[in-house]
């Protein structure tokens, strides 16, 4: 029988391999950070000792960054998220556009591939505040233009799921070949 794991790597260098248990706990987490280990272990058959000992080894490989609230933007009057894609001078991601992260409306910054150089998430109160941001973007060095979608609806927004299952797709689920 052979064990089903993933090989972790972080800045290029084997940190751990994760197994089932290590892929629930983080399937556990993911879905509700303040679980105690004890609940944790039930829901995943360890006990309560060795849930904390995984999470802790996990945390300190950097599997596990951070724990986070997911707040409802709604509630704290940022309710507008677009994508902007930006176009730079040149292929350089200096230090100044990568500035661009600070700026509290941003949420993530992605160097892309295809017609654009960086592609930004970002959530603001309304189209003024994001006419705003945008006006700052054009500050930073290098920046040429931008293109902005803005979102309707969200129907998926999630962190990373780990993969907690070992046989994907299922057998069931496969299309018989022609």
């Amino acid at each position: 029988m052979t064990k089903n794991t993933n090989t972790v790597r972080q800045n290029g260098s084997q940190v751990r391999d994760l197994d089932a248990f290590d892929r629930k706990i983080l399937g556990v987490l993911v879905r509700d950070a303040n679980v105690s280990y004890a609940e944790m272990g039930e829901q995943i058959g360890l006990s309560a000792p060795a849930v904390h000992e995984r999470v802790k080894r996990m945390k300190r490989d950097g599997v596990i960054r951070q724990t986070a609230a997911l707040i409802d933007p709604m509630a704290v009057g940022k309710p507008l998220v677009a994508f902007v894609h930006v176009d730079v001078r040149g292929w350089c991601m200096t230090p100044e556009l990568l500035a661009v992260a600070a700026l509290p409306e941003v949420e993530e910054v992605h160097s892309v591939a295809g017609d654009t150089s960086l592609m930004l998430k970002v959530r603001t109160e309304n189209s003024s505040a994001l006419e705003g941001l945008l006006a700052r973007l054009y500050d930073a060095p290098g920046i040429i233009a931008t293109r902005s979608y803005i979102v309707l609806t969200t129907h998926v927004e999630r962190p990373v799921q780990p993969d907690t299952t070992q046989d994907w797709p299922p057998v069931s689920a496969a299309r018989p070949r022609k």
